[in-house]
């Protein structure tokens, strides 16, 4: 079975390495690589071409403008050519080595359309502490009414899936994922499987949790994203994911 990770990147030479060497990595052989640039001004496209050889026809990738974040993720699901797809963002990386050998055989039950786990966050100066743990285990599409959702980085779904739901939604700030969950969870009913996986270690400082700007940004969109799809929910419920973050932090 041939699983696609897609990577979009915008000038992420300081990061991208990290996150080449991990999907390189991969006990699994049967990945197919895809890294979407939007015309980097930095040494991201360089390194790319450098690791590309080691990939032996595994790796493609293309550098042209893009319309943001959620135009290069769609720009990778068209690539790809894997009957599973996931994304792997340019500043994280696999936690282990076998990551993808330990999730893809879950896919042997057809009556899996998407499998999800856990992740963890670290500070660029200290990369072996976990500041955050983020687990997917409680988990459940009615959750989704109160801003949770499942670890984005750590979710692989069919392709075929969303061919019939439809890709990112390129019109929102920064929920387009969470609109996507939604759509995915409670319009088209996808059955998935939480793993007990810790998948993707990621660097504190994302774009949802940059600021007061983006926090309300993403209050926003998560508001909007349920409401257009007929899921009701206001403000203050959404609001309720962040008292629970507060447990998730690790001294």
């Amino acid at each position: 079975m041939k699983i696609s990770i897609i990577t979009a990147t915008y000038n992420s030479a300081r990061t991208i390495e990290d996150t080449i060497k991990s999907v390189l990595a991969q006990t699994y052989d049967d990945i197919e690589y895809i890294v979407v640039d939007g015309v980097s001004s930095d040494d991201t496209v360089e390194i790319v071409r450098k690791y590309e050889p080691l990939f032996n026809g595994r790796l493609r990738w293309v550098s042209e403008k893009d319309k943001g974040l959620y135009d290069a993720m769609n720009k990778g699901f068209a690539m790809a050519t894997g009957e599973v797809v996931g994304i792997l963002n340019s500043d994280d990386y696999f936690t282990s080595n076998d990551v993808v050998e330990r999730f893809v055989g879950a896919f042997n039950d057809k009556d899996v359309d998407a499998i999800y786990g856990d992740i963890h966050f670290i500070k660029d100066d200290a990369p072996d502490k976990c500041v955050r743990y983020y687990s997917s285990k409680r988990f459940a599409p009615f959750c989704l009414r109160f801003g949770f959702m499942p670890a984005h980085p750590s979710f692989y779904c069919r392709k075929s899936v969303y061919e019939k739901a439809g890709y990112y939604r390129t019109d929102y700030e920064i929920g387009s994922d969470y609109e996507m969950m939604v759509r995915l969870f409670l319009v088209h009913k996808i059955r998935a499987k939480y793993l007990p996986i810790d998948f993707v270690t990621m660097r504190t400082g994302g774009v949802s949790n940059r600021n007061v700007h983006s926090r309300l940004a993403l209050i926003r969109d998560d508001v909007r994203g349920c409401r257009e799809n007929g899921i009701y929910t206001n403000t203050l419920m959404i609001c309720v994911k962040f008292l629970f973050k507060l447990f998730e932090l690790k001294f």
